[in-house]
């Protein structure tokens, strides 16, 4: 079940519910919520400045990376990184939930940003073999989920029959 980045965590839930998840959005953590807690904690007050041409700026920007480095370039600043890999994020994630990292397990499609991100915090990480997943990630020389699953409903499944025994 992909969740890109612009997607709301009202519709990742209703995503995840009508594949009979039993979940509700205060259950989903964002990077957005990461974002904004990192704001509060600083005492830092954004600004979105936007000017008419903007449609025809973001062709020519296709990607993030382009993006943060145009601003870093600018503003002769470090973008930092909020959504995963970061270690902010998870961390974020962790504290949201009340949970220690020990306590924690990541299911994730993306053997470096999530599994690689969750692992750096002391998280396990399971690889699910759909989405972002390739046969070639099994073999990774410096990243290693702790299980592989085919999908998310086995993962759960897998869970919660460990934590069953």
């Amino acid at each position: 079940c992909r969740n890109p980045s612009f997607a709301t965590r009202d519709k990742f839930v209703a995503k995840l519910q009508r594949m009979d998840f039993d979940i509700s959005v205060n259950e989903v953590f964002s990077p957005a919520q990461a974002a904004c807690k990192i704001l509060k904690d600083r005492g830092l007050k954004p600004h979105l400045l936007v000017y008419d041409a903007v449609h025809s700026m973001a062709l020519i920007l296709n990607s993030i990376d382009t993006l943060a480095d145009l601003t870093q370039s600018a503003c002769d600043i470090e973008a930092e990184l909020v959504g995963r890999p970061a270690k902010v994020f998870f961390q974020s994630a962790l504290a949201d939930m009340g949970v220690e990292p020990h306590q924690a397990i990541l299911i994730g499609d993306d053997l470096v940003n999530d599994v690689g991100g969750a692992q750096q915090c002391g998280m396990k990480a399971v690889q699910v073999r759909t989405g972002k997943y390739r046969p070639s990630d099994e073999k990774h020389p410096t990243v290693k989920a702790d299980g592989y699953v085919n999908n998310l409903a086995e993962a759960v499944d897998g869970i919660l029959k460990h934590l069953g025994e």
